[in-house]
């Protein structure tokens, strides 16, 4: 970035690079001197706006429901619904009208929340700031402050806008939310690069993030949406949000089998005329039937039933779906790029290693739990004199306070120092009767100029112990001498430590150095000066936010499927390498930083994406390029984050998974799934969910479509030969509405396969009808055309009555619908087996329900009035049920020569 104009009327102030700017000179560029007065402030509220971001468009219900609407295949069953009414078949007219309700309200209730993330984002910003106005301090609302207003922090103050700070004692900001680290941030005022990254501009405070401790006080250089947040909330209004492969392929599957229903009708219509011999209206009213038959009713209704099972599944897996098409592209899932902080790690600071003068050792346990060890280079316990004392330090240099109970962990106080007291525990030091036997008589705060914190304690044997820790670099400028394990002081060895900071430093450690100083008997006071000589060195401590070990799973079940894992963090370089080499992430080797990106145009970022797996120090357009980068090389990309950052990536995302629990509601608003444990392995149980899903919904389609390509075939065959029409349009509806819907339903529950997570990612654009499902779909229409026209003509043969033929004929075709139910669960198995025949107890359920519903429409007259049936006989009963197992015995001989002949097929 170069460095800024300061030429104000050559440069918009809201551009600046404040940060590289002194304070004096922030000031001279808002012509703000000095606090302003409240009739200045007033001129510049009318002049700049106030401190708050634009209200977001809201989608009214209306038009949420005119977007249901939007389906092509809804389309035509309600063009079909129109014919059909206004030839005078009211019936069927409403069953096909009940279908495009039932899938538009199911939707529109579903996906009734509208986008709030400019919302969300929106209430981030705080409601109350203390300003110095030159008549004094005031408390004002947040929305009131202007560029050059004069603004005080203290420890829990949400920051109310972007502010060049002046002043700043021990402060430490949170800006988790905008950069993703875990750690609070140290300020300071000191210039810092124009070229420095957000993370890096240390005497800035940014709208939105919170104070953690200390206090400042910093000039209002930017409000409202020019501030870093309301620069995201600008680019999140801007970021498109894709379509799921699921409603792209459906939207393909509809327009084709429309145009092909269309094309077929017009083809036979104008067929029958030449060769049937049928009047037209008689004519026209069977080429109706044809579309009825050929139009899957019931493929809406399935398809919204499996997503909403699937949406079900995944709220037990500690997984909210807000958009149920999502559930089933998690299964297309062939990159998954991920936050570091809470997401892959605890977001909670932990001793992870330590050294002493006798070597290495390695700390145990997770986040702030008690449980864990000290363990040394062999893998045992590591207790000596010179490690008690470096605990000893670790938690009476300390203002933290750390609590387990039955209600769990609860920590106050710095996270680092809470680590400290952690780990001083689990070398085997009791902190609290430490505290008690070793008083504080003084402190020296830790503040930026002396770069170490320092405490006087005493026993109640008259002992003094100055303990102290701080930036390894510093301590050990301070020290002449090293505890050795024994507990004994020697020489320090200065190349031995500088190589153990250096080394800690490479695999992304915070360092930290404690020591000592034992004092004279008597000593009340403490001061600088006490520690310029006899500084003891106890040893470094190295602190990690961890990797959770539930997430070093789910990355390699995801990596055993096919999918890419990369981590997308706001945190330094070195933490992410060494966080993401814990991980097992595949490519650790090399980092970009943002500072890269932006070096890279498109093409070259479109091919070190797909050869890089980490990424440190991003900003959200650097998180949004990446995402954007994967999906033109053709990958369906999951987003995880948990900060304003991460929104827009999340929003343009094909699925955004945010956290419940740590995550912001911003990110938890433009996301399309929300973890309620904040669990990376639950997002590897998402993607078997969704894979389970989509498996679910192709036997489905599998199921229904060649039950309505026999329909259709058998009205096809009747019109080109001018014989009678072996089944009427309504009774194809109550088919396709009733016995099919209810069977295809059972599909929805099937189990998850063995070897679903063994199996690649497929295609984004995979069509839905290729390979085996094909194949399938064509022999068993031909095989449900077959059955149709043997009972029509069995009937014929033998009772001479079309009302008996049609109605043996429809029982026929539920008969051989139950029984391809059993084969299409298993589509590269056998299905006659005993896990086959039995089912699962949904199956037998839905089977009992036709059977009793087929009854209904044969032998009521209420049905045979409505539908044209008449009541059969026990022997036309048994030819439908032998025909249906005729049906199954072909289909496992077909499944067996296929399996015999070439290797299971997965189309």
């Amino acid at each position: 970035m170069p460095r800024p104009d300061t030429n104000p009327a050559t440069a918009r102030v809201s551009e600046l690079a404040w940060h590289a700017l002194a304070a004096d000179e922030a000031r001279s560029q808002l012509q703000a001197p000095a606090p302003l007065s409240a009739a200045e402030a007033g001129d510049r509220l009318r002049r700049h706006g106030a401190n708050a971001l634009p209200e977001a468009r809201v989608r009214g219900p209306w038009l949420r429901l005119v977007q249901q609407l939007r389906n092509f295949l809804i389309y035509v069953l309600a063009t079909a619904a129109v014919i059909t009414a206004s030839l005078g078949h009211w019936v069927d007219a409403s069953v096909i009208l009940a279908v495009v309700v039932i899938q538009t309200l199911v939707g529109f209730i579903q996906e009734g929340r509208a986008e709030q993330a400019l919302s969300a984002i929106r209430h981030m910003l705080a409601p109350k700031a203390r300003v110095l106005r030159a008549d004094g301090q005031h408390l004002v609302d947040a929305a009131t402050l202007v560029p050059g207003d004069t603004v005080l922090l203290e420890p829990g103050d949400r920051v109310p806008a972007d502010l060049r700070l002046e002043k700043a004692h021990q402060l430490k900001i949170n800006e988790a939310i905008l950069t993703g680290e875990s750690e609070a941030a140290d300020k300071t005022i000191v210039v810092v690069n124009a070229d420095a990254v957000l993370g890096d501009q240390s005497n800035m405070a940014f709208s939105g993030t919170m104070v953690a401790t200390g206090t400042g006080r910093g000039v209002v250089v930017r409000t409202g949406q020019d501030t870093e947040i309301g620069r995201i909330s600008g680019l999140l209004a801007h970021t498109l949000s894709l379509r799921t492969p699921l409603l792209e392929q459906m939207d393909r599957f509809a327009r084709r089998l429309s145009a092909i229903v269309i094309l077929a009708g017009v083809a036979i219509f104008f067929g029958g005329l030449l060769f049937s011999g049928l009047p037209f209206r008689e004519l026209f009213m069977a080429v109706v039937g044809l579309t009825v038959a050929a139009i899957p009713e019931g493929l809406p209704a399935i398809l919204t039933i499996t997503l909403a099972i699937g949406v079900r599944q995944m709220a037990r897996r500690n997984a909210v779906v807000r958009r149920m098409p999502v559930i089933e592209t998690l299964g297309a899932v062939s990159v998954i790029c991920s936050d570091k902080t809470g997401t892959l790690t605890r977001n909670e600071m932990m001793v992870t290693r330590a050294m002493v003068s006798g070597g290495k050792l390695e700390v145990t346990g997770e986040g702030y739990g008690f449980d864990g060890a000290v363990t040394n280079a062999r893998g045992a316990p590591a207790r000596s004199p010179g490690l008690d004392e470096l605990a000893r330090a670790a938690a009476l240099c300390n203002d933290a306070q750390v609590v387990q109970d039955s209600s769990g962990v609860r920590v106050s106080g710095d996270p680092m120092e809470a680590a400290l007291l952690v780990f001083a525990r689990k070398v085997g030091f009791d902190v609290d009767d430490s505290a008690r036997d070793w008083p504080r008589r003084d402190e020296i705060p830790f503040d930026t100029e002396n770069r170490f914190m320092a405490t006087l304690n005493h026993d109640h044997h008259g002992h003094n112990v100055i303990y102290l820790k701080g930036a390894p670099e510093r301590v050990l400028d301070m020290c002449s001498g090293q505890v050795v394990d024994s507990g004994v002081v020697a020489e320090l060895d200065q190349p031995f430590w500088h190589a153990a900071i250096t080394d800690m430093a490479s695999e992304g450690f915070r360092v930290l150095a404690l020591a000592r100083k034992p004092v004279a008997r008597g000593a009340g006071d403490l001061a600088v000066e006490d520690l310029a000589q006899g500084v003891e060195l106890l040893g470094l401590v190295g602190l990690l936010d961890p990797p959770r070990q539930e997430a070093i799973q789910a990355i390699a079940e995801c990596r055993a499927a096919g999918i890419e894992v990369k981590m997308i963090t706001g945190d330094h370089a070195l933490t992410a390498g060494a966080i993401a080499r814990k991980l097992g992430l595949a490519n650790t080797r090399e980092v970009l930083t943002g500072s890269d990106l932006d070096r890279l145009d498109a093409g070259q970022l479109r091919e070190r994406v797909a050869e890089v797996d980490v990424f440190a120090r991003t900003s959200p357009e650097h998180k949004l390029r990446l995402v954007e980068a994967l999906q033109t090389r053709g990958a369906v990309v999951a987003m995880t984050g948990d900060g304003v950052n991460d929104a827009p990536a999340l929003k343009r995302a094909e699925v955004g998974i945010a956290m419940g629990v740590k995550g912001s509601e911003a990110a938890r608003e433009a996301a399309s799934v929300v973890l309620l444990d904040d669990n990376f392995a639950s997002i590897a149980a998402a993607v078997r969910e969704g894979r389970t899903v989509y498996a679910n919904l192709k036997k489905g389609i599998a199921f229904m479509l060649p039950i309505n390509g026999g329909e259709s075939i058998s009205l096809i065959t009747a019109l080109l030969l001018g014989l009678t029409l072996p089944i009427s349009a309504l009774q194809i509806l109550w088919v396709n509405m009733v016995s099919s819907v209810v069977l295809a339903m059972t599909l929805a529950f099937e189990p998850t396969e063995p070897d679903v997570m063994q199996r690649p990612p497929r295609a984004r654009n995979e069509s839905l009808m290729r390979g085996f499902v094909l194949w399938r779909v064509a022999l068993v229409s031909l095989l449900f055309l077959a059955g149709i026209f043997a009972a029509w003509y069995w009937a014929i043969h033998h009772y001479g009555n079309d009302q008996t033929a049609r109605t043996l004929a429809v029982n026929t075709l539920v008969a051989m619908e139950v029984f391809y139910l059993f084969a299409v669960r298993y589509l590269d198995s056998a299905s006659l087996t005993l896990r086959g025949v039995l089912g699962t107890p949904v199956v037998l359920l839905a089977v009992a329900a036709v059977l009793i519903l087929q009854l209904m429409f044969t032998y009521l007259p209420w049905f045979n009035q409505t539908f044209d049936t008449v009541p059969l006989s026990l022997g036309m009963l048994g030819f439908a049920g032998a025909t249906g197992v005729l049906l199954l015995i072909v289909l496992e001989a077909e499944t067996a020569l296929r399996r015999r002949l070439f290797s299971p097929l997965r189309g």
